[in-house]
């Protein structure tokens, strides 16, 4: 389980058993979401907020992060899912302290 980024305490990550589309878990507390990142005929379409089988998702507040953070960090998301996924590189985690 993969953690790319810490976010004033959100937790961004990928689950290591994972599938496509290419998406991200945020974590805070005991809430979880994810967000897919949709590409359609290798272009950029969106990004999907959807909720986690079992989880409560993530409040109003942490959501608004969540989705700042990955669209300013979504093609490094993806080289990320990439390197781990299919080239089986380990993924080091970094901490963003400056507000967004």
């Amino acid at each position: 389980m993969p953690k790319l980024y810490e976010y004033f305490g959100l937790i961004f990550l990928f689950y290591s058993n994972e599938h496509e589309p290419i998406h991200i878990h945020g974590k805070y507390q005991d809430k979880e979401s994810k967000a897919e990142i949709i590409f359609e005929n290798g272009k950029f379409k969106e990004i999907l907020i959807k909720e986690v089988s079992g989880k409560e998702p993530l409040d109003t507040q942490n959501l608004k992060k969540f989705r700042k953070i990955i669209e300013r960090y979504r093609d490094d998301i993806v080289r990320k899912w990439i390197d781990f996924f299919v080239y089986n590189i380990e993924i080091s985690s970094e901490k963003i302290t400056k507000k967004i």
